[in-house]
C-alpha cells in the first residue's frame, strides 16, 4: 500500500534536511467531513456531487461487481444444473452446502447428493463446475463432494418441497 519513514537518496536530501527521516506514508481511510471538534470551526464539510451507490446497482465501481451481487449471479449459475430425475435445480434441493468466494473471485463449493449410491455422482460436480465458470470476472472454480452432514429432503427450499408434493 504505502511505505512508511522512507529514506530519500542523497541527491532528493535538501541541505535543511539532510540526516532526518522523511514519512511518505498516506493515510487510507475515510476523508473527514465536517469539524473534527466543537470547537473546530475552520474546517467546512465536504460537499460533493457524488450519491451513495444504489444497492440494486450491480457496478460499484467501474465493472467491479458487489460482493452479493457476485454471490447472486453464481447461485444463478447452480441452479441451471438439475439433478436429472429430479425436476428441481440442485440449489433448491439443498445440495449446496457452502459457496466460498475470495477476494480474486475463485469460487469453493461444497455440495452433496441426494445419496452416495446417486447415479450422477461422476457427473453432477463436473456440472456445476462448468455452470459457475460462465459467471463474469469469475476466477478459478472448485467442488468438492461432501457426505457430512447427509442430505435429508429437510435441506429443500419451500418451492422445492411444493414442486415435489412434499407439502
Amino acid at each position: 500500500m504505502f511505505s512508511k519513514n522512507e529514506k530519500l537518496t542523497k541527491s532528493e536530501v535538501s541541505p535543511e534536511m539532510e540526516g532526518k527521516e522523511t514519512n511518505t506514508a498516506v493515510p487510507v481511510g475515510h476523508l473527514q467531513q465536517g469539524p473534527t471538534n466543537e470547537g473546530d470551526k475552520d474546517h467546512e464539510p465536504i460537499k460533493s456531487d457524488m450519491s451513495e451507490i444504489d444497492q440494486n446497482d450491480e457496478c460499484q465501481l467501474g465493472t467491479e461487481i458487489k460482493p452479493q451481487l457476485f454471490e447472486n449471479k453464481v447461485i444463478e449459475a447452480i441452479s441451471t444444473v438439475f439433478d436429472p430425475e429430479i425436476p428441481v435445480n440442485i440449489y433448491e434441493l439443498g445440495l449446496i452446502y457452502n459457496i466460498d468466494i475470495n477476494g480474486m473471485k475463485d469460487v469453493h463449493i461444497d455440495m452433496t447428493l441426494t445419496s452416495p449410491a446417486c447415479p450422477v455422482a461422476g457427473s453432477l460436480p463436473g456440472d456445476v463446475e462448468r455452470a459457475v465458470k460462465e459467471v463474469e470476472e469469475i476466477g478459478g472454480v472448485s467442488v468438492e463432494l461432501v457426505w457430512e452432514p447427509a442430505w435429508s429432503p429437510d435441506r429443500m427450499s419451500e418451492a422445492a418441497k411444493l414442486e415435489l408434493g412434499f407439502m
